[in-house]
């Protein structure tokens, strides 16, 4: 996966005042665009959107330099207008346009990223791998934005507007693995991109075909392979931390790849005040070429 990022680096950087399809750039690395995108997102802290608007954005400031024509170098980096263009500047630069050709400045430029792998080998990072019929997961579903660290506001708000009797009867219902009451994540963004909505369940998992009741919601899951693995301590800090080491340590090192569908936490173990908790990530995968 290391290497997969650096050629894509390299492929940006030549295709810079091109228009570039990830998908074209990917089609011979033996990777999907998805797991890709997770990966460039969780390691660099950016989407790979943004790394390139930055690229292009850092080229563009030299251009202007020039003198150019200013709808010339918009089209060059693929902007319709000048004032499009413009717009784009002055979010990566902090300046405008007419600033930077008057001033030479201010600029803040991207560098080029380079990815490497740390070998630490101190902290072995276990995970089991699980094959799994279609399931089903189903609760009470609502949409939230994605937040990065600490705890997510709307998704607490969202558990307390859930009367406590139906806490008891999810946990009934529960009739597959994972077991017990689930906190499921989908249609996250692939670039996972903070602030973007994605799909929150609350809920347990039965087998497929399950009849529904009918106020509650339903996630259909295919048959397919889960990475599953394990944290414990303070919450939400250690579930967060481990969601992070999956894509700096383990997905690196291993002959598997992230493919689209929900993440799924159970929680196995918690103290009353939920401060701390032992927990259960099930993340879907496919063995890589």
């Amino acid at each position: 996966m290391i290497g997969i990022l650096n050629r894509l680096i390299e492929q940006i950087e030549a295709q810079l005042r091109a228009e570039i399809n990830l998908a074209d750039l990917l089609r011979t690395e033996g990777s999907t665009e998805y797991h890709v995108r997770r990966m460039f997102s969780s390691l660099s802290g950016m989407p790979v959107s943004e790394y390139i608007r930055r690229r292009r954005m850092t080229q563009a400031a030299a251009d202007l330099l020039t003198g150019e024509d200013l709808l010339s170098i918009a089209i060059r980096y693929g902007y319709g207008s000048a004032e499009a263009f413009g717009r784009a500047f002055r979010a990566v630069h902090g300046a405008s346009v007419a600033d930077v050709r008057e001033n030479g400045g201010p600029l803040r430029s991207q560098p080029i990223i380079r990815f490497s792998l740390t070998v630490e080998g101190n902290r072995p990072m276990d995970a089991r791998i699980v094959d799994r019929e279609e399931f089903q997961l189903i609760g009470y579903a609502t949409q939230v934005p994605l937040i990065h660290n600490g705890a997510n506001p709307h998704i607490q708000a969202h558990i307390a507007s859930i009367p406590i009797a139906e806490h008891a009867r999810l946990k009934e219902l529960s009739s597959a693995q994972p077991a017990g009451l689930l906190q499921v994540s989908a249609q996250v963004d692939p670039d996972y991109r903070e602030g973007t909505e994605l799909t929150y369940l609350h809920g347990v998992a039965v087998p497929g075909g399950s009849e529904v009741p009918k106020e509650l919601d339903a996630i259909q899951i295919p048959a397919g392979q889960w990475a599953v693995f394990s944290a414990s301590g303070p919450y939400p800090s250690a579930l967060q931390d481990l969601y992070a080491a999956t894509a700096t340590a383990w997905f690196p090192s291993n002959p598997w790849r992230l493919r689209v569908g929900p993440s799924i936490v159970a929680v196995l173990d918690r103290a009353p005040d939920f401060s701390t908790a032992t927990c259960e990530l099930w993340l879907p995968v496919e063995a890589g070429n």
